[in-house]
Protein backbone atom coordinates (compact mmCIF):
# COMPACT_ATOMS: atom_id res chain seq x y z
CA UNK A 1 0.00 0.00 0.00
CA UNK A 2 1.20 3.36 -0.80
CA UNK A 3 2.51 5.69 2.06
CA UNK A 4 -0.02 8.40 3.09
CA UNK A 5 2.15 11.81 3.39
CA UNK A 6 -0.74 14.42 4.64
CA UNK A 7 -4.40 12.93 6.23
CA UNK A 8 -6.20 16.27 6.44
CA UNK A 9 -9.14 16.04 8.91
CA UNK A 10 -12.15 19.09 8.38
CA UNK A 11 -13.68 20.24 11.75
CA UNK A 12 -16.39 22.79 13.21
CA UNK A 13 -16.47 25.39 15.15
CA UNK A 14 -17.34 22.97 18.22
CA UNK A 15 -15.93 23.34 21.68
CA UNK A 16 -15.64 19.54 21.34
CA UNK A 17 -14.66 18.42 17.56
CA UNK A 18 -17.30 16.17 16.34
CA UNK A 19 -14.68 13.38 14.84
CA UNK A 20 -15.32 9.72 13.61
CA UNK A 21 -14.13 6.41 15.38
CA UNK A 22 -11.85 6.18 12.09
CA UNK A 23 -10.07 9.61 12.61
CA UNK A 24 -10.32 9.54 16.54
CA UNK A 25 -8.12 5.98 15.79
CA UNK A 26 -5.58 8.08 13.45
CA UNK A 27 -4.84 10.74 16.24
CA UNK A 28 -4.19 7.85 18.38
CA UNK A 29 -1.25 6.28 15.96
CA UNK A 30 0.30 9.58 14.44
CA UNK A 31 2.47 12.03 16.30
CA UNK A 32 2.99 14.89 14.47
CA UNK A 33 -0.30 17.13 13.45
CA UNK A 34 -0.38 20.81 12.15
CA UNK A 35 -3.79 23.18 11.52
CA UNK A 36 -3.96 26.88 12.23
CA UNK A 37 -4.13 28.61 15.94
CA UNK A 38 -7.79 27.91 16.39
CA UNK A 39 -7.11 24.25 15.18
CA UNK A 40 -5.05 23.92 17.81
CA UNK A 41 -6.96 25.11 21.07
CA UNK A 42 -9.97 23.01 19.56
CA UNK A 43 -8.11 19.90 19.05
CA UNK A 44 -5.43 20.03 21.97
CA UNK A 45 -7.12 17.97 24.14
CA UNK A 46 -7.40 15.07 21.94
CA UNK A 47 -3.60 15.05 20.71
CA UNK A 48 -1.58 12.43 22.47
CA UNK A 49 0.58 14.13 25.30
CA UNK A 50 3.82 13.68 23.19
CA UNK A 51 2.98 15.16 19.67
CA UNK A 52 4.64 17.79 17.75
CA UNK A 53 2.38 20.60 16.29
CA UNK A 54 3.53 22.50 13.27
CA UNK A 55 1.53 25.70 13.00
CA UNK A 56 -0.42 26.79 9.27
CA UNK A 57 0.55 30.72 9.30
CA UNK A 58 2.10 33.05 6.93
CA UNK A 59 4.01 31.96 4.18
CA UNK A 60 3.53 28.57 2.83
CA UNK A 61 7.09 28.40 1.81
CA UNK A 62 7.57 28.31 5.86
CA UNK A 63 5.23 25.47 6.21
CA UNK A 64 6.50 23.31 3.42
CA UNK A 65 10.42 23.44 5.10
CA UNK A 66 8.60 22.32 8.37
CA UNK A 67 6.75 19.44 7.10
CA UNK A 68 10.04 18.63 5.24
CA UNK A 69 11.93 17.68 8.38
CA UNK A 70 9.31 14.61 9.25
CA UNK A 71 9.63 11.38 6.80
CA UNK A 72 6.07 10.29 8.87
CA UNK A 73 2.16 10.75 8.12
CA UNK A 74 1.57 14.31 8.99
CA UNK A 75 -1.66 14.69 10.18
CA UNK A 76 -3.43 18.26 9.23
CA UNK A 77 -6.54 19.89 10.86
CA UNK A 78 -8.55 22.38 8.58
CA UNK A 79 -11.86 23.74 8.91
CA UNK A 80 -14.98 22.54 7.27
CA UNK A 81 -14.16 20.67 3.72
CA UNK A 82 -10.66 20.82 3.04
CA UNK A 83 -11.19 21.05 -0.68
CA UNK A 84 -13.46 23.40 -0.45
CA UNK A 85 -11.39 26.78 -0.66
CA UNK A 86 -9.65 25.06 2.26
CA UNK A 87 -5.83 23.65 2.84
CA UNK A 88 -6.14 20.88 1.14
CA UNK A 89 -6.22 22.64 -2.67
CA UNK A 90 -3.34 25.14 -1.31
CA UNK A 91 -1.08 21.59 -0.18
CA UNK A 92 -2.09 19.77 -3.48
CA UNK A 93 -1.08 22.72 -5.70
CA UNK A 94 2.37 22.66 -3.99
CA UNK A 95 3.15 18.89 -3.74
CA UNK A 96 0.81 17.89 -6.31
CA UNK A 97 2.73 14.26 -6.32
CA UNK A 98 1.81 13.94 -2.34
CA UNK A 99 -0.67 11.47 -1.64
CA UNK A 100 -2.87 12.74 0.81
CA UNK A 101 -6.56 11.30 2.59
CA UNK A 102 -9.32 13.62 3.43
CA UNK A 103 -11.69 13.34 6.17
CA UNK A 104 -14.28 16.15 5.06
CA UNK A 105 -16.78 18.66 7.46
CA UNK A 106 -19.49 20.64 6.64
CA UNK A 107 -17.84 23.73 4.74
CA UNK A 108 -19.47 27.03 6.63
CA UNK A 109 -21.32 27.98 3.82
CA UNK A 110 -23.37 24.51 3.81
CA UNK A 111 -23.71 24.87 7.87
CA UNK A 112 -25.44 28.19 7.37
CA UNK A 113 -27.88 26.65 4.68
CA UNK A 114 -28.70 23.80 7.35
CA UNK A 115 -29.28 26.02 9.79
CA UNK A 116 -31.40 28.57 8.13
CA UNK A 117 -33.21 25.08 6.39
CA UNK A 118 -32.26 27.21 2.96
CA UNK A 119 -32.52 24.97 0.14
CA UNK A 120 -29.32 25.32 -1.53
CA UNK A 121 -29.28 22.89 -4.83
CA UNK A 122 -28.87 26.01 -6.61
CA UNK A 123 -26.18 27.76 -4.23
CA UNK A 124 -23.62 29.43 -6.15
CA UNK A 125 -20.91 29.80 -3.85
CA UNK A 126 -17.66 32.66 -4.17
CA UNK A 127 -14.53 33.47 -2.17
CA UNK A 128 -13.44 36.81 -1.70
CA UNK A 129 -11.34 35.94 1.99
CA UNK A 130 -8.12 37.31 0.97
CA UNK A 131 -9.61 37.54 -3.27
CA UNK A 132 -10.28 40.33 -5.40
CA UNK A 133 -14.40 41.31 -5.41
CA UNK A 134 -14.24 39.44 -9.50
CA UNK A 135 -15.91 36.04 -8.39
CA UNK A 136 -19.19 38.03 -6.32
CA UNK A 137 -19.55 40.28 -9.49
CA UNK A 138 -19.86 37.68 -11.91
CA UNK A 139 -22.71 36.12 -9.44
CA UNK A 140 -23.93 39.02 -9.45
CA UNK A 141 -23.94 39.99 -12.97
CA UNK A 142 -25.60 36.56 -13.50
CA UNK A 143 -28.73 37.17 -10.88
CA UNK A 144 -27.90 34.18 -9.77
CA UNK A 145 -30.47 33.13 -6.77
CA UNK A 146 -28.19 32.03 -4.11
CA UNK A 147 -25.01 33.25 -3.67
CA UNK A 148 -22.80 31.74 -0.90
CA UNK A 149 -19.86 34.33 0.19
CA UNK A 150 -17.19 33.32 2.44
CA UNK A 151 -15.46 36.76 3.67
CA UNK A 152 -12.69 38.27 5.67
CA UNK A 153 -11.69 40.68 8.16
CA UNK A 154 -11.36 43.51 5.04
CA UNK A 155 -15.03 42.13 2.83
CA UNK A 156 -16.93 42.08 6.14
CA UNK A 157 -20.60 41.52 5.51
CA UNK A 158 -21.02 44.97 6.11
CA UNK A 159 -18.25 46.17 3.64
CA UNK A 160 -20.23 43.80 0.88
CA UNK A 161 -23.89 45.37 1.48
CA UNK A 162 -22.50 48.56 0.85
CA UNK A 163 -20.64 47.70 -2.04
CA UNK A 164 -23.85 45.92 -3.19
CA UNK A 165 -26.10 49.06 -2.95
CA UNK A 166 -23.95 51.08 -4.21
CA UNK A 167 -24.28 48.77 -7.74
CA UNK A 168 -27.96 48.47 -7.42
CA UNK A 169 -28.17 45.31 -5.92
CA UNK A 170 -31.05 45.73 -3.76
CA UNK A 171 -32.81 42.83 -5.00
CA UNK A 172 -31.23 40.50 -2.57
CA UNK A 173 -31.41 39.98 1.10
CA UNK A 174 -28.50 39.11 3.41
CA UNK A 175 -28.01 36.18 5.97
CA UNK A 176 -24.80 36.48 8.22
CA UNK A 177 -23.75 33.91 10.07
CA UNK A 178 -21.25 34.23 12.83
CA UNK A 179 -19.53 31.65 14.71
CA UNK A 180 -21.24 28.53 13.56
CA UNK A 181 -20.82 25.54 15.74
CA UNK A 182 -19.33 27.35 18.67
CA UNK A 183 -20.56 28.84 21.78
CA UNK A 184 -21.11 32.27 20.17
CA UNK A 185 -23.21 31.32 17.33
CA UNK A 186 -25.08 34.14 15.90
CA UNK A 187 -27.77 33.85 12.31
CA UNK A 188 -28.97 37.32 11.50
CA UNK A 189 -31.94 37.53 8.11
CA UNK A 190 -31.10 41.54 7.00
CA UNK A 191 -32.08 43.74 4.29
CA UNK A 192 -28.81 45.21 2.93
CA UNK A 193 -29.76 48.58 4.24
CA UNK A 194 -29.96 47.20 7.66
CA UNK A 195 -26.54 45.71 7.08
CA UNK A 196 -24.21 48.84 6.60
CA UNK A 197 -23.14 49.90 9.83
CA UNK A 198 -23.24 46.88 11.66
CA UNK A 199 -19.96 44.69 13.24
CA UNK A 200 -19.95 41.00 13.10
CA UNK A 201 -17.94 38.65 14.88
CA UNK A 202 -14.88 37.76 12.71
CA UNK A 203 -15.71 33.83 11.47
CA UNK A 204 -18.75 34.63 9.44
CA UNK A 205 -20.11 33.88 6.07
CA UNK A 206 -23.10 35.10 4.50
CA UNK A 207 -25.95 33.96 1.88
CA UNK A 208 -27.43 36.50 -0.36
CA UNK A 209 -31.00 35.37 -1.27
CA UNK A 210 -32.27 36.91 -4.22
CA UNK A 211 -35.74 37.90 -3.50
CA UNK A 212 -36.41 39.04 -7.38
CA UNK A 213 -34.58 38.57 -10.41
CA UNK A 214 -32.89 42.06 -11.50
CA UNK A 215 -34.88 43.55 -14.19
CA UNK A 216 -32.42 44.54 -17.03
CA UNK A 217 -33.03 44.72 -20.37
CA UNK A 218 -31.32 43.11 -23.83
CA UNK A 219 -29.19 46.76 -24.98
CA UNK A 220 -28.94 49.26 -22.38
CA UNK A 221 -30.83 52.66 -23.75
CA UNK A 222 -28.54 55.53 -25.05
CA UNK A 223 -30.62 58.51 -23.23
CA UNK A 224 -29.72 56.64 -19.55
CA UNK A 225 -25.90 57.27 -19.73
CA UNK A 226 -24.46 59.95 -18.33
CA UNK A 227 -22.70 61.77 -20.98
CA UNK A 228 -19.90 64.50 -20.94
CA UNK A 229 -21.43 67.97 -20.68
CA UNK A 230 -22.76 69.74 -23.20
CA UNK A 231 -21.72 66.22 -25.69
CA UNK A 232 -24.79 64.23 -24.71
CA UNK A 233 -24.68 62.65 -28.21
CA UNK A 234 -21.23 61.76 -28.02
CA UNK A 235 -21.98 57.94 -27.37
CA UNK A 236 -21.24 54.90 -29.09
CA UNK A 237 -25.07 54.33 -29.84
CA UNK A 238 -26.87 51.34 -29.45
CA UNK A 239 -26.89 49.53 -32.72
CA UNK A 240 -23.38 50.33 -33.34
CA UNK A 241 -22.24 48.97 -29.69
CA UNK A 242 -24.23 45.79 -30.43
CA UNK A 243 -22.57 44.91 -33.17
CA UNK A 244 -18.91 46.15 -32.29
CA UNK A 245 -19.77 43.62 -28.98
CA UNK A 246 -20.50 41.16 -31.89
CA UNK A 247 -17.01 41.75 -34.09
CA UNK A 248 -14.87 41.78 -30.34
CA UNK A 249 -16.17 37.90 -30.25
CA UNK A 250 -15.67 38.37 -26.15
CA UNK A 251 -16.93 34.21 -25.50
CA UNK A 252 -13.39 32.84 -24.96
CA UNK A 253 -11.75 35.93 -24.04
CA UNK A 254 -9.89 36.61 -20.50
CA UNK A 255 -8.88 40.19 -20.69
CA UNK A 256 -10.34 42.80 -22.68
CA UNK A 257 -9.44 46.36 -23.19
CA UNK A 258 -11.73 49.81 -24.16
CA UNK A 259 -9.62 52.24 -24.79
CA UNK A 260 -10.85 55.90 -25.61
CA UNK A 261 -13.68 54.58 -23.15
CA UNK A 262 -15.30 58.04 -22.93
CA UNK A 263 -18.78 57.48 -21.20
CA UNK A 264 -17.58 53.58 -20.89
CA UNK A 265 -20.58 52.36 -22.88
CA UNK A 266 -18.95 49.79 -24.46
CA UNK A 267 -17.01 48.21 -21.48
CA UNK A 268 -19.91 48.09 -19.29
CA UNK A 269 -22.16 46.32 -22.37
CA UNK A 270 -19.99 44.34 -22.99
CA UNK A 271 -19.28 43.15 -19.03
CA UNK A 272 -22.85 42.91 -18.66
CA UNK A 273 -22.93 40.11 -21.92
CA UNK A 274 -19.46 38.75 -20.49
CA UNK A 275 -19.50 39.28 -16.68
CA UNK A 276 -16.31 36.51 -16.37
CA UNK A 277 -14.30 39.13 -18.26
CA UNK A 278 -11.43 41.05 -16.73
CA UNK A 279 -12.10 44.47 -18.55
CA UNK A 280 -10.23 47.82 -18.34
CA UNK A 281 -10.86 50.89 -19.57
CA UNK A 282 -8.53 53.67 -20.47
CA UNK A 283 -9.66 57.35 -21.07
CA UNK A 284 -7.32 60.42 -21.26
CA UNK A 285 -10.04 62.50 -20.29
CA UNK A 286 -9.94 63.39 -16.77
CA UNK A 287 -13.65 64.26 -16.62
CA UNK A 288 -14.73 60.65 -17.39
CA UNK A 289 -13.58 59.19 -14.82
CA UNK A 290 -16.07 60.02 -12.41
CA UNK A 291 -18.80 60.04 -15.75
CA UNK A 292 -17.99 55.98 -16.22
CA UNK A 293 -18.32 55.66 -12.75
CA UNK A 294 -21.83 56.66 -12.38
CA UNK A 295 -22.63 54.85 -15.04
CA UNK A 296 -21.35 51.57 -13.60
CA UNK A 297 -23.56 52.25 -10.76
CA UNK A 298 -26.38 53.00 -12.51
CA UNK A 299 -26.35 50.22 -14.61
CA UNK A 300 -25.03 47.41 -12.05
CA UNK A 301 -21.90 46.87 -13.53
CA UNK A 302 -18.86 46.08 -10.67
CA UNK A 303 -15.42 44.90 -11.92
CA UNK A 304 -14.82 47.06 -14.95
CA UNK A 305 -10.60 48.66 -14.24
CA UNK A 306 -10.71 52.62 -15.00
CA UNK A 307 -7.31 54.24 -15.59
CA UNK A 308 -7.65 57.98 -16.09
CA UNK A 309 -4.45 59.07 -18.25
CA UNK A 310 -2.64 59.40 -21.52
CA UNK A 311 -2.44 55.82 -22.62
CA UNK A 312 0.46 55.96 -24.28
CA UNK A 313 2.51 57.20 -21.25
CA UNK A 314 1.57 54.21 -19.46
CA UNK A 315 3.65 50.74 -18.59
CA UNK A 316 1.06 48.60 -20.13
CA UNK A 317 2.64 45.42 -18.03
CA UNK A 318 1.13 46.68 -14.84
CA UNK A 319 -2.67 45.52 -16.66
CA UNK A 320 -4.15 41.93 -17.35
CA UNK A 321 -2.51 41.01 -20.81
CA UNK A 322 -5.44 41.63 -23.28
CA UNK A 323 -6.83 39.21 -25.56
CA UNK A 324 -8.97 41.71 -27.36
CA UNK A 325 -8.73 45.41 -27.74
CA UNK A 326 -11.35 47.68 -28.69
CA UNK A 327 -10.13 51.24 -29.87
CA UNK A 328 -12.53 53.84 -29.77
CA UNK A 329 -9.97 56.58 -29.57
CA UNK A 330 -6.57 56.83 -29.91
CA UNK A 331 -5.39 60.45 -30.55
CA UNK A 332 -4.40 60.41 -34.45
CA UNK A 333 -1.96 57.73 -33.32
CA UNK A 334 -3.29 55.10 -34.36
CA UNK A 335 -0.46 53.02 -35.98
CA UNK A 336 1.68 53.87 -33.08
CA UNK A 337 -1.67 52.35 -31.13
CA UNK A 338 -1.73 48.95 -33.08
CA UNK A 339 2.17 48.40 -32.96
CA UNK A 340 2.57 49.17 -29.25
CA UNK A 341 -0.31 46.45 -28.48
CA UNK A 342 0.48 44.18 -30.90
CA UNK A 343 4.63 44.51 -29.33
CA UNK A 344 2.51 43.02 -26.08
CA UNK A 345 0.38 40.25 -27.60
CA UNK A 346 0.69 39.50 -31.33
CA UNK A 347 -1.96 37.26 -31.34
CA UNK A 348 -4.55 39.72 -29.85
CA UNK A 349 -7.72 40.83 -32.04
CA UNK A 350 -8.30 44.42 -33.01
CA UNK A 351 -11.77 46.24 -33.38
CA UNK A 352 -11.96 49.60 -34.04
CA UNK A 353 -15.28 52.15 -35.66
CA UNK A 354 -14.22 54.24 -37.87
CA UNK A 355 -15.59 57.63 -38.99
CA UNK A 356 -12.73 59.35 -40.76
CA UNK A 357 -11.84 57.28 -44.20
CA UNK A 358 -8.18 58.04 -42.60
CA UNK A 359 -8.84 55.97 -40.05
CA UNK A 360 -9.90 53.06 -41.68
CA UNK A 361 -7.22 53.40 -44.50
CA UNK A 362 -4.26 53.63 -40.99
CA UNK A 363 -5.90 50.65 -39.42
CA UNK A 364 -6.63 48.54 -42.52
CA UNK A 365 -2.99 49.01 -43.99
CA UNK A 366 -1.42 48.79 -40.87
CA UNK A 367 -2.78 45.19 -39.63
CA UNK A 368 -2.15 43.98 -43.25
CA UNK A 369 1.54 44.98 -43.12
CA UNK A 370 1.60 42.36 -39.46
CA UNK A 371 -0.31 39.64 -41.63
CA UNK A 372 -3.87 40.09 -39.96
CA UNK A 373 -7.22 39.15 -41.72
CA UNK A 374 -9.49 42.17 -41.77
CA UNK A 375 -13.63 42.44 -41.84
CA UNK A 376 -15.40 45.27 -42.27
CA UNK A 377 -19.13 45.97 -41.52
CA UNK A 378 -20.77 49.56 -42.43
CA UNK A 379 -23.78 51.14 -40.02
CA UNK A 380 -25.36 54.08 -40.00
CA UNK A 381 -27.92 54.91 -37.33
CA UNK A 382 -30.55 57.68 -37.94
CA UNK A 383 -28.95 60.76 -39.59
CA UNK A 384 -25.48 60.29 -38.43
CA UNK A 385 -22.59 59.37 -39.73
CA UNK A 386 -21.53 55.97 -41.45
CA UNK A 387 -19.81 53.91 -39.00
CA UNK A 388 -17.02 51.07 -40.58
CA UNK A 389 -16.68 48.33 -37.78
CA UNK A 390 -13.49 47.17 -38.59
CA UNK A 391 -12.07 43.86 -36.72
CA UNK A 392 -8.80 42.38 -37.09
CA UNK A 393 -7.69 38.92 -36.05
CA UNK A 394 -4.02 37.29 -36.25
CA UNK A 395 -3.53 34.34 -39.00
Amino acid sequence: MEKTDFIIVGIGNHSTPQLTEEVRALIHVNKVFSGGKRHYTLIKHLLPIKHTWVEISGRMDVVLEAYSQYDTCILIFASGDPFFYGFGNTLKAFLPVANIRSFPYFNSVQRLCQRTMTNYSELHTVSVHGRPWAPLDVALLKDEPLIGVLTDGKKTPAVIAKRMLQYGFSNYKMIVGEELDGELEQISRLELSECTELMHQALNCVLLVRKSPKNTTFGLPDDQFIGLPNRRKMITKLPIRHSTIHALDLRNAISFWDIGACTGSVAIEAKRHYPHLSITAFEIRKECGAIIQQNKEHFSTPGIEVVIDDFFNLNLMNYPMPNVVFIGGHGNRLEEMILKIHGLNPNVRFVTNAVKATSSETFIQTLKKLDYQLKTLTIQVDDHNKIAIHSAVNK
